[in-house]
C-alpha cells in the first residue's frame, strides 16, 4: 500500500469491534417477513462484513411461492382491513422516535455489514429519522380539489372531486450503499399514502432493512401491509412480475433495470439507477473551497454513492492549484476499520467491486492517463485516486465508477465544459463552482441533470427534494412528498344530480310537496 494515503491507526480492541458487528444477529428477528409474521426456517443465506468476512447473520433463500403468499397477504389485508390516514401518520412518527432512540444500535448494524464507517452510519441513520417525519408529515400531501363541472358543456346536473388513492401494493427494491435511508425512502412514501409493500434489501446488506421492518412494526405499522424477502432463486423476477404489484421502485444500475421493465410489462416503475456526476470549476472561483468540495463529495461511503464526484472540469486558469490541492486532500484521508473513529474511507462492498475499479483504473493508466495518488488495492480496500489526463472513452469517464475514483481534467471554454459534463449517458446530478450567479445560471440552464449545485458538487441532497435525473439516471423522483403523489393517483367521484331540471328546482319541489 502505498504510504500517500493514510492507514487508519487507534482501532477498537478487536472482541469489542467483534462484538459491534454482532450486534446485527441479535437484533434480527427472523430471514425474510412473510403473512405477517417472520419465518426464520431456510436461514442458509451468509451475511458477512466485507472489511474481513466476519460472518454476520443468515436470512432466508425464499422461493416464488414465498413471494405469492406474501403478495397475496397483502392484496387480501387492503381489500379487507382499512388503515386510517391518521392511524398511518402517527404509526410513521413513532417510528421516527423509535428510531431515535435506537440510533446506536442501528448505526452498528449498518457499519458491520456495509461500506459505511460507523461515523457515515450514523450519519445516515440521522437521516433516516428525518425521513420518516417528512413521510407522516406527507399527509397533507393527499389532498384533491373540486372538478369544475359548471364550467364545461358536459358537466350540467353535475357535481364532482378527487382526492389521492394508493396505488395497492409497492415492490420496493433497494440497493447495499444507503441500507437503512433508501429504505425508508421508498417505505414511508408507501406507507402514507396507504399501500402495502414488499421489500427486497440487497443480499449485501439485508439485516439493516430487515430490522427496520421490524421497527416499523413496533411503531404500529399493520402486520397486513409489509412483507420482505431478501434472496432466492427466481425471488426477484416473481416480485417484479406478480399481478397484485401495482408499482416498482428500484434503485440499481441501469442494466437490472432494463431487465426489470421487460419482465414487468406495463406496471409503473419509478427507477432511480445511479451518475456519473460532473463539477465544473470555473476560473473565478475559490480554488480551496472547490478541491475540499471535490475530496468530500467523491471519496464518501469508498465512493459508492449515486451522487458522488466523478468528472472534474476545471478552467485552465485554476488546473494545476485546484489539482494539486484535491490531491493534498486525498493523500490526507485515511482508510482502514471501519469502527475506528478516525478512519474516513471503509472497503468497498466486495472484494470483486474493488477488482473492478483496479482494472478500470489500470485501463485508464495503460491509455496514458496518470494517477496522482492512491491506484492500489488491498481486499476489498481500495485506495482513494484521482487521475489526469484521462481519454475520453475510459471506463472511468464514460460509466459509473462506484468507487473512489475521480478524474480531472482542465478546459478554456465553458462551453466545453459543459459539452463534457453533458456527454455521460447519466444525468443526475451536477456542481458548478464561480462567483457570478449569472454564470452559474446559465451553466445551470445548460446541464442536462435532475440538480445542479452551485459552489458546492454534486453530492448535495436534501431528503425533501424532488430526487432523481434524466436520460439512463432513472425515471420519476424521489424525495418524500415527490414519492407520495408518485405512489398515488387522483381518483374521482362524480354525482349526477336526479333529472333535467336544475338543482334548485328539485330542492324547491321537494320542500313544496313535503310542506303539502
Amino acid at each position: 500500500m502505498s504510504s500517500s494515503t493514510k492507514v487508519a491507526g487507534e482501532r477498537p480492541k478487536p472482541a469489542q469491534e467483534t462484538a459491534y458487528r454482532r450486534a446485527s444477529i441479535a437484533a434480527l428477528p427472523g430471514g425474510a417477513f412473510i403473512e405477517g409474521r417472520w419465518e426464520t426456517a431456510g436461514m442458509t443465506v451468509e451475511v458477512r462484513d466485507p472489511e474481513d468476512g466476519l460472518l454476520l447473520g443468515e436470512v432466508c433463500s425464499s422461493s416464488p411461492q414465498d413471494v405469492r403468499r406474501a403478495v397475496a397477504f397483502i392484496h387480501r389485508h387492503l381489500q379487507e382491513d382499512d388503515w386510517a390516514l391518521r392511524d398511518r401518520r402517527e404509526a410513521l412518527e413513532r417510528a421516527a422516535a423509535l428510531l431515535a432512540e435506537q440510533d446506536g444500535r442501528f448505526a452498528e448494524i449498518i457499519a458491520a455489514e456495509s461500506s459505511k464507517t460507523i461515523t457515515e452510519a450514523e450519519r445516515e441513520v440521522r437521516r433516516c429519522i428525518e425521513t420518516l417525519r417528512l413521510s407522516a408529515a406527507a399527509s397533507s400531501e393527499l389532498v384533491g380539489e373540486t372538478l369544475a363541472f359548471e364550467d364545461s358543456m358536459a358537466g350540467a346536473n353535475k357535481i364532482g372531486w378527487y382526492n389521492r388513492k394508493p396505488v395497492g401494493i409497492i415492490a420496493a427494491i433497494t440497493p447495499f450503499n444507503d441500507p437503512l435511508n433508501l429504505v425508508a425512502h421508498k417505505l414511508g412514501p408507501a406507507l402514507i399514502g396507504g399501500n402495502g409493500v414488499v421489500l427486497k434489501p440487497s443480499g449485501r446488506t439485508p439485516l439493516t432493512g430487515l430490522a427496520f421492518v421490524q421497527l416499523l412494526l413496533d411503531a404500529g405499522v399493520p402486520a397486513g401491509r409489509l412483507a420482505a424477502v431478501v434472496s432466492g432463486p427466481g425471488v426477484s423476477e416473481a416480485i417484479v412480475t406478480d399481478p397484485h404489484v401495482d408499482l416498482i421502485s428500484f434503485t440499481g444500475g441501469p442494466k437490472t433495470a432494463d431487465r426489470i421493465a421487460a419482465a414487468a410489462g406495463s406496471k409503473k416503475i419509478l427507477s432511480e439507477l445511479g451518475g456519473n456526476n460532473a463539477t465544473i470549476v470555473c476560473a473565478d472561483a475559490d480554488a480551496g473551497a472547490a478541491a475540499k468540495a471535490i475530496v468530500s463529495g467523491a471519496f464518501g461511503v469508498a465512493g459508492q454513492n449515486c451522487l458522488s464526484v466523478q468528472r472534474v472540469y476545471v478552467h485552465i486558469s485554476l488546473f494545476e492549484e485546484v489539482l494539486e490541492k484535491v490531491v493534498a486532500g486525498t493523500s490526507a484521508l485515511r482508510t482502514g476499520a471501519k469502527f475506528d473513529r478516525a478512519t474516513d474511507i471503509g472497503p468497498l462492498i466486495t472484494e470483486a467491486e474493488a477488482r473492478r475499479v483496479e482494472d478500470w483504473v489500470a485501463e485508464a493508466k495503460a491509455a496514458g492517463a496518470t494517477v496522482h495518488v492512491g491506484g492500489q488495492r488491498r481486499g476489498a480496500f481500495y485506495q482513494p485516486t484521482v487521475l489526469s489526463d484521462v481519454p475520453a472513452d475510459a471506463r472511468v469517464i464514460r460509466e459509473e465508477v462506484f468507487g473512489p475514483v475521480v478524474s480531472i481534467a482542465p478546459f478554456i471554454q465553458v462551453n466545453d465544459a459543459i459539452h463534457a459534463a453533458n456527454a455521460s449517458e447519466y444525468g443526475l446530478q451536477a456542481g458548478v463552482f464561480t462567483e457570478s450567479i449569472g454564470l452559474a445560471l446559465a451553466i445551470a440552464d445548460k446541464l442536462h441533470v435532475g440538480a445542479v449545485v452551485i459552489n458546492e458538487t454534486s453530492d448535495v441532497r436534501i431528503d425533501s427534494m424532488p430526487f432523481g435525473g434524466f436520460k439512463k439516471s432513472g425515471v420519476g423522483r424521489e424525495g418524500v412528498k415527490h414519492a407520495v403523489r408518485e405512489m398515488t393517483e387522483p381518483k374521482s367521484t362524480i354525482i349526477k344530480l336526479a333529472g333535467s331540471a336544475t338543482r334548485w328546482q328539485q330542492l324547491t319541489a321537494t320542500s313544496e310537496r313535503n310542506a303539502s
